[in-house]
């Protein structure tokens, strides 16, 4: 497959043997949905490909019309010239000498029309696809503030974002991958404003991806360009939201948008990018930052309030008097620790068992999970009162961060350091928080320290980090990013 898609396959001057290749290499007759129309209009054979469904039935009647009222001699000199800007009235109209690489275009949808007599095969890009409306994000709703999101058509998805940025110098690149699924992929940015080294980076790695196809779409293509595979961390934003995205785009971020994905990939993306949400700026700033500062304070609880709270417990000496209450007054049935795993593990089983629970469903799934966690669980012995309160808050805090990625992240070095602590108590729970940090601070994102603005440190960055400040104040653009144009 890799040499056929290196290969060329120039038009023939035979047209029945243009047909008879179309016909083999795209199985006409064993697809039902690949359609070969045979016409004879002007005096010459010609044949239209298509699949049906992605074409627009209209345009191609009203395109036939046109051409079955031709005779020959109009088309006469130059009939190609005078087929693509006389007798074919549509905008998106184009040509190709290569049938492979012609027959490849057509199963993205446009349409082909081959006509006897003529070196190049004609390429009506009139087609159509299956498309929800745009809708608000579930995972980025905002109280006030625009309701469209990203669909999983790539067009549409670059429409919504162009409508918001009207800047002349907005690229739009297009570019394929996967030898087999052709899929399609936008890399998007301002010219004036984003580095150029960086964009060239960004093509440059995928353009290197080599593979079948995209089943996961955006998720296939983060792990191809991910610079750290068993890390649990991300290292790109995901949103659906066209604002978002057109924020990023005016502090110089690179977009990388995949048809079948309404999620729309921001590089690069640093830690504390996964903890902003549109929210914050929807309010006056003294009301995003009071939200931001909860948010943060929700996150670093779902990351540490657990081991904490078991240190305090199984070594209650470490505890000033004011503090004695803390800790389990019974033990229970089970350890502490296998309570805490248990429950975690538990919780994840409820995640998964909402995403497969239809909507109906999912009010009496809750109840059932607050009757089995929150009172019988506790009555039986299995957990204490304590394990279910500190719980509900780090799964608080879980459900409180903006990213869905970093979230699961998250949980996955809250139970480490559960576990290290167990083992080695005060030592491991420290030198657990110092491994967290030092595994950030190392990481990079596109040649971007993953925990700037806190390693390296830039004091006026992690201001704006920690802080939500007044958009009039923020009139500069994030220095890692060495945007083209600093100033807003």
């Amino acid at each position: 497959m890799k040499k056929e898609q290196q290969e060329k396959q120039p038009v023939f001057k035979d047209y029945q043997k243009n047909i008879d290749f179309i016909h083999e290499r795209l199985g006409v007759g064993k697809s039902f949905d690949i359609i070969q129309l045979d016409l004879h209009y002007a005096g010459r054979n010609m044949a239209l490909f298509m699949i049906d469904g992605f074409v627009k039935d209209e345009i191609l009647h009203f395109l036939m019309k046109l051409l079955s009222r031709l005779e020959p001699e109009q088309l006469e000199p130059e009939p190609l010239e005078k087929l693509l800007k006389t007798h074919l009235p549509y905008v998106e109209l184009g040509k190709k000498d290569d049938l492979i690489a012609a027959t490849d275009w057509m199963l993205g949808g446009p349409t082909l029309l081959v006509v006897e007599g003529l070196d190049q095969i004609i390429i009506i890009d009139a087609r159509t696809y299956p498309v929800r409306s745009p809708q608000e994000p579930d995972l980025e709703r905002v109280v006030r503030g625009a309701r469209d999101g990203y669909v999983e058509t790539i067009v549409f998805n670059t429409a919504l974002t162009r409508r918001r940025v009207r800047d002349r110098s907005l690229r739009m690149e297009y570019m394929q991958i996967g030898r087999r699924s052709k899929t399609d992929i936008c890399i998007c940015y301002i010219e004036d404003i984003a580095e150029d080294s960086r964009v060239k980076k960004l093509k440059s790695i995928l353009k290197k991806i080599d593979t079948d196809a995209l089943p996961m779409a955006e998720k296939t293509v983060d792990e191809y360009i991910s610079e750290h595979h068993w890390n649990p961390y991300p290292n790109v934003r995901y949103t659906e939201r066209p604002d978002t995205a057109a924020a990023h785009l005016y502090e110089g971020h690179i977009l990388i948008m995949i048809d079948g994905s309404p999620s729309v990939m921001i590089t690069p993306a640093t830690y504390w990018h996964h903890l902003q949400h549109a929210e914050e700026y929807r309010q006056k700033p003294v009301v995003g930052a009071y939200l931001r500062l909860v948010r943060f304070i929700a996150v670093m609880a779902a990351l540490f309030l657990l081991p904490l709270y078991y240190l305090f417990s199984v070594q209650p000496e470490l505890l000033p008097e004011a503090l004695k209450f803390i800790g389990p007054t019974e033990v229970g049935a089970i350890p502490l620790l296998i309570q805490f795993i248990v429950a975690e593990l538990g919780i994840d089983m409820l995640r998964m068992a909402a995403i497969h629970t239809p909507s109906a469903l999912a009010t009496a799934l809750g109840l059932v999970a607050a009757i089995l966690i929150g009172q019988v669980a506790v009555e039986v012995g299995l957990f204490t009162n304590e394990v279910v309160l500190y719980l509900s808050i780090a799964a608080i805090g879980t459900f409180t961060t903006p990213s869905y990625e970093l979230s699961l992240a998250n949980r996955l070095i809250r139970i480490i350091l559960l576990l290290l602590t167990a083992a080695f108590g005060v030592i491991g729970y420290v030198v657990g928080i110092t491994l967290w940090i030092l595994n950030l601070a190392r990481m990079n994102t596109f040649n971007t320290p993953y925990f700037w603005p806190f390693f390296p440190f830039n004091a006026r960055a992690l201001r704006d980090v920690l802080l939500r400040s007044p958009i009039p104040l923020k009139n500069r653009r994030p220095a890692f990013l060495h945007p083209k144009d600093p100033d807003k």
